[in-house]
């Protein structure tokens, strides 16, 4: 699975995940045993991120420069 992926369902997370945002995915064996992704997403409050559903994400391949960016502050 990719580091970086795009969230593409936010139906029952709409103030937790901003639909078309790129997010930074946490290594979870376990969650993504379960088909699960852990995520930093907008609440922030919980550094070791929050699980969802994998379902809601496709994963993205992004340019160094834009993975140096999203990794240094935090997205």
């Amino acid at each position: 699975m990719s580091r970086f992926v795009i969230c593409i369902n936010n139906d029952s997370n709409r103030a937790s995940l901003v639909l078309g945002k790129v997010y930074c995915t946490l290594p979870d064996t376990e969650a993504t045993a379960h088909n699960m992704l852990r995520i930093i997403d907008e609440d922030r409050s919980e550094p070791e991120g929050y699980l969802y559903p994998a379902f809601m994400f496709a994963p993205v391949e992004l340019p160094e420069v834009a993975r140096r960016v999203l990794t240094a502050t935090g997205d």
